[in-house]
């Protein structure tokens, strides 16, 4: 356990400087480690309200939170993330999915990673009804493997130019904030044996003072580029090592 919480430890610090919770990694690393799949999502969904609880209040505070840009994709995404929760699915299915999901990830940061550091001011304006199929589409892939869902948020909308970059990068905290409470809620409605969840309370600590360290380094050290780059090659990383263990 206690290897497996250092991992939890680097996965937050790295996801968190750039905005993210971390569960698409969280989830891999459980597998990985053999954990029972039937409270993955639960525990990397609290790994992602920790994380993120601190950025999304230091981001309101300031009042750096573009509510206009986030509101239509949350709209379609908080019912589907619950409803996607609900699902109950087969482990072999779980994992497949969960493999996709790291590789597209991993793939749209490695092709986007620049655009975190992006000045550029123009951006388009994204229909509601292409905003409503995106956050709909996020949100319940996102309640099926227990994610918050950032990680598919971030680059897309930077890859539509659909607001600046600082903007979507503070949306995409509260977008994992919030679905991943809808997400838990579905989980919920399942027979999810929650009192285990305790025994994993070193894994969140380890992300608790991890996220905390790397919103301190997003701050004050270094480019949201070079983070997010690093944050893609973790992602692909541990998608090849799961991959390698589901198909070898």
């Amino acid at each position: 356990m206690f290897i497996l919480s250092f991992l939890f430890f680097l996965t937050a610090i790295l996801y968190s400087s750039v905005g993210f919770g971390g569960g698409s990694t969280y989830l891999a690393l459980l597998l990985i480690w053999g954990i029972p799949y039937q409270i993955f999502p639960v525990i990397a969904l609290c790994c992602n309200i920790i994380v993120v609880s601190g950025n999304c209040f230091n981001y309101i505070r300031a009042g750096s939170i573009n509510f206009k840009l986030l509101t239509p994709y949350l709209i379609s995404s908080i019912p589907l993330a619950f409803i996607g929760g609900t699902l109950s699915i087969s482990k072999s299915f779980f994992e497949i999915l969960l493999f996709l999901v790291l590789i597209v990830a991993g793939i749209l940061l490695l092709f986007n990673f620049r655009s975190f550091d992006d000045t550029d001011q123009a951006h388009r304006k994204i229909p509601k009804i292409f905003a409503f199929l995106i956050g709909g589409s996020i949100g319940f892939i996102s309640g099926i493997v227990g994610i918050g869902g950032g990680i598919f948020l971030s680059p897309i909308l930077l890859l539509i130019r659909a607001g600046k970059a600082k903007d979507i990068a503070t949306a995409a905290s509260l977008f994992i904030l919030i679905n991943s409470v809808a997400g838990i809620f579905g989980q919920f409605t399942k027979h999810t044996i929650f009192y285990e969840i305790q025994n994993y309370w070193l894994l969140f600590l380890s992300v608790l003072i991890g996220g905390q360290i790397g919103n301190f380094l997003n701050i004050k050290f270094f480019p949201a580029r070079v983070l997010a780059l690093v944050t893609s090659a973790l992602v692909i990383f541990v998608s090849i090592r799961m991959g390698l263990k589901l198909f070898i």
